[in-house]
């Protein structure tokens, strides 16, 4: 084996070091606006959730049912996503969830999802006898949702040599318990057009 010749020598160890520094390199991490607007696709986005949320909210406060002060009983039902993408539609919900109860004026009764959490303490608080029986969860005291929330988003793609239209369409609705009748209605459209270039 012929021994390196300084320059080689140099030359091998500049690579080796620039191999070792870019292994070593790091990704810059920064905190960006939550609220800021997010175009970096056009599929469904943060921005697009808080959209919807905020038009949805309002609008519900808005309504007679909510608007008359009677505090009403509500339960979240599933949003069914009729895109061809994944959307979490409960972020979605729980974002115009949490507007409403910041605003005072609607309750929420527990929803189907959480109903599973909700039986398992109270089961767990009164098959345990570390629990004072007079303060434990009582079964059967639970308070039935009067109105019901429920709604759906779709989607309608087109694409054209070097544009892509993407239109939403995210309509909820509250509809009362007790006797069927839809009590409120809105829905929310978003179009998100990208062109290549």
């Amino acid at each position: 084996m012929t021994p390196l010749t300084p320059l080689l020598r140099i030359a091998t160890v500049s690579v080796l070091a620039a191999a070792l520094l870019a292994g070593c390199a790091k990704d810059t991490v920064r905190y960006g606006d939550a609220r800021g607007v997010e175009t970096i696709t056009n599929e469904f986005g943060s921005t697009d959730l808080q959209m919807i949320a905020e038009a949805m909210t309002r609008s519900l406060l808005d309504a007679p049912v909510v608007a008359a002060n009677n505090l009403p009983i509500v339960t979240v039902q599933e949003v069914r996503n009729k895109t061809s993408e994944y959307i979490d539609t409960r972020a979605i919900t729980d974002s115009i969830r949490a507007e409403l109860q910041k605003s005072g004026r609607v309750r929420f009764a527990v929803d189907a999802a959480d109903m599973a959490n909700q039986k398992e303490e109270v089961d767990r608080q009164q098959d345990d006898e570390y629990y004072d029986r007079e303060q434990t969860a009582e079964k059967g005291r639970m308070v039935g949702a009067q109105y019901r929330l429920e709604g759906n988003i779709s989607s309608i793609v087109k694409q054209a040599k070097d544009i892509k239209d993407v239109y939403y369409k995210f309509n909820l609705q509250m509809w009362n318990v007790r006797d069927g009748l839809l009590e409120w209605t809105d829905e929310k459209e978003i179009r998100k057009t990208t062109t290549k270039g």
